[in-house]
């Protein structure tokens, strides 16, 4: 099998700035679409944000679509591996899926009724269903093609860091989307959800591209010749979960997600209620600006001490830069500017170990399993990992938007309007939450025996 190049690694790494676009607008900038923390100058409450048993609409519709992704998600991955294309396994779906994918995405936040109504309630359960269908459909078989292309450990690490860096471009283009469309509506004075939907239409239009770059410019079949397998979803699935490395793995992964989901939906409100400041986007740079620098330090320490230990540490760092945050704008002494920068630097650095960390780990996993077994489920553990994805950001959203309103109340403005605002209570126990989930997610991945793992890698590699 050919070796894979640098050139070919940037190809792929491309197809994730793509896909994390997409993915950071419906994490980041959803619930700040539908439920804005303040009302008023052109911006409006699409959905109540009354709640049933603690839960608002958004929730429970996160939490059904979970329902859909238990079924989807198994037997997307399944028919990944049992695709006998000419093209390969994994290609076909990128090909097929990105276009629906990026289409969705705009369709969620062009609901069809201005102002509250179920109308809208009921447009965005389906499409925000049909979001994660086609996000399945694209990113297990892009996740899949890890092992496939790196063959070795140094191939592996550099594609976990060179994914891990488009990832974080990604997210953070798809975070500046609320800057781009406010500094459009005040520059124009155009509808304030016209430039809102522009800008996403934009956003979305640039992930199109860098999804379908792997998919033409990649040849699968230079790097696998693997035949397809012949099993059913569940005999597939049910033979992921037989490992007992990628059960702790999960677990982990899906507590960790739910963690720094909270972080990243709250972001926003974090600066501009706790912090009382209106730079978020000049923060959120900074930010990713640290975790850039950090990421080539991780890839030649996972070499030094183990992904394992870099995983414990990258939890604890996370635990402690969330308690941090959940005393912002209470520290007198220090600036709410320097406040925001020290915290910027606190979530920079883990984040840069679990940008990388964990699809490598997820990898190592793969091929071990495919050594002990002689069977190959690639598309199946990057189904599940897909999975803890979405179940974590869908978890947090839950969490978030439950807790956002408390602290909610109305006034009237200047304009005669009644308006709501947010003392910022709920905001600070999303938080505290978050810091609870990062140790409970160090606790978990202490089990993962990532020596075990290793030496049957190796073993097979003399």
């Amino acid at each position: 099998m050919k070796t894979v190049s640098t050139k070919i690694k940037w190809i792929f790494a491309i197809g994730q700035l793509g896909w994390s676009i997409l993915a950071g607008i419906i994490g980041n900038l959803l619930v700040n679409f539908y439920l804005p923390d303040s009302t008023g100058d052109g911006v409006i409450t699409f959905v109540t944000s009354a709640t049933v048993l603690g839960l608002t609409a958004i929730g429970i519709i996160t939490a059904c679509g979970r329902i859909v992704d238990a079924v989807t998600d198994p037997w997307i991955a399944n028919l990944s591996d049992n695709c006998g294309s000419k093209l390969g396994k994994r290609i076909p779906f990128l090909r097929y899926a990105a276009v629906p994918f990026a289409l969705i995405t705009v369709l969620i936040f062009c609901c069809p009724v201005r102002g509250e109504s179920p109308v809208n309630i009921a447009w965005l359960a389906v499409t925000l269903i049909l979001f994660y269908v086609f996000m399945t459909a694209y990113c297990t078989p892009y996740n899949a093609l890890i092992p496939v292309l790196g063959r070795n450990q140094k191939d592996r690490m550099d594609i976990s860091t060179y994914i891990a860096l488009t990832y974080i471009v990604g997210t953070g283009i798809a975070f500046g989307g609320k800057m781009i469309w406010e500094a459009v509506f005040y520059a124009t004075g155009w509808d304030y959800y016209l430039c809102a939907r522009l800008t996403l239409a934009v956003l979305a239009l640039i992930a199109l591209v860098c999804m379908l770059l792997p998919a033409f410019l990649i040849n699968e079949k230079e790097y696998d010749d693997t035949p397809p397998t012949k099993e059913n979803a569940f005999q597939s699935l049910s033979k992921a979960f037989a490992n007992k490395h990628f059960r702790v793995f999960v677990l982990s992964d899906v507590i960790y997600w739910i963690g720094i989901t909270i972080f990243n939906t709250g972001f926003i409100y974090y600066v501009e209620v706790l912090l009382e400041l209106n730079n978020y986007m000049i923060l959120f740079i900074f930010m990713t600006f640290v975790t850039f620098v950090c990421y080539p330090i991780v890839n030649v320490l996972s070499r030094k001490f183990g992904k394992k230990k870099l995983l414990v540490w990258g939890f604890a760092l996370f635990g402690f830069a969330f308690l941090v945050s959940a005393f912002a704008g209470k520290i007198s002494f220090i600036p709410n500017q320097i406040y925001g920068f020290i915290i910027c630097v606190l979530v920079g650095v883990p984040l840069s170990i679990l940008g990388v960390i964990p699809q490598a780990i997820v990898a190592d996993i793969a091929e071990s399993d495919n050594i002990e077994t002689g069977e190959n489920h690639d598309a199946m553990f990057y189904a599940a990992r897909t999975f803890a994805f979405k179940l974590g950001q869908s978890i947090a959203m839950i969490i978030f938007t439950s807790l956002a309103v408390i602290g909610q109340y109305t006034e009237t403005n200047a304009a005669g309007e009644e308006v709501i605002r947010n003392t910022g209570f709920g905001y600070r126990i999303s938080l505290i939450i978050a810091l609870i989930l990062c140790i409970g997610a160090m606790a978990v991945i202490l089990r993962y025996d990532e020596k075990k793992v290793m030496s049957v890698i190796e073993s097979d590699h003399e």
